[in-house]
């Protein structure tokens, strides 16, 4: 399926977290932290400011990023698990 966001909003895809601890115990679903890292799989043309001009986004698709724990919608595409947030709740890019 295809998927296009509209205005600020970005497409993030979760990252994997850990299974297991240093230890070797694996970490049962309901013991994880919700996360807070992802790739960006899509992105809306920009937000809209005061006098009417597009302001451009400055994520980018393949970004890696780290956003808000609480911020944004969860979606089902192609059975994996995505987050809609807007722009301004991304904290920032993760540089490689």
């Amino acid at each position: 399926m295809k998927f296009k966001p509209l205005r600020d909003r970005v497409l993030v895809k979760f990252s994997s977290e850990e299974e297991k601890t240093s230890g070797g115990l694996f970490i049962p679903d309901t013991a994880k932290e919700k996360p807070q890292k992802g790739t960006v799989v899509a992105v809306g043309p920009g937000r809209i400011t005061d006098d009417g001009k597009l302001q451009p986004m400055e994520v980018k698709v393949g970004d890696t990023v780290l956003f808000d724990k609480y911020s944004g919608s969860k979606i089902k595409i192609d059975e994996e698990e995505h987050l809609i947030i807007r722009e301004e709740d991304i904290l920032g890019i993760i540089e490689s």
